[in-house]
């Protein structure tokens, strides 16, 4: 029963909670990353792709407004 509950706990962290802590750190971070920052950001979304994949369809991250001055 035991072992049971430990793969439900790490199912549930690598499908769910990892990934959205993953997403809330790429939303802070993209635009002002260094390039190892964005290399360990692409690892970050291949490792955790199928939390991403699940979590896609209620996530919509819109790029930042732009700021036009005349």
């Amino acid at each position: 029963m035991i072992v049971a509950l430990l793969y439900l706990a790490l199912a549930g962290a690598y499908l769910l909670v990892i990934p959205v802590a993953v997403l809330f750190y790429l939303k802070l971070r993209w635009y002002v990353a260094s390039s190892v920052e964005r290399t360990f950001m692409y690892f970050l979304v291949f490792f955790f792709f199928p939390g991403l994949l699940v979590l896609s369809p209620f996530v919509n991250i819109r790029p930042q407004r732009r700021q036009i001055e005349v």
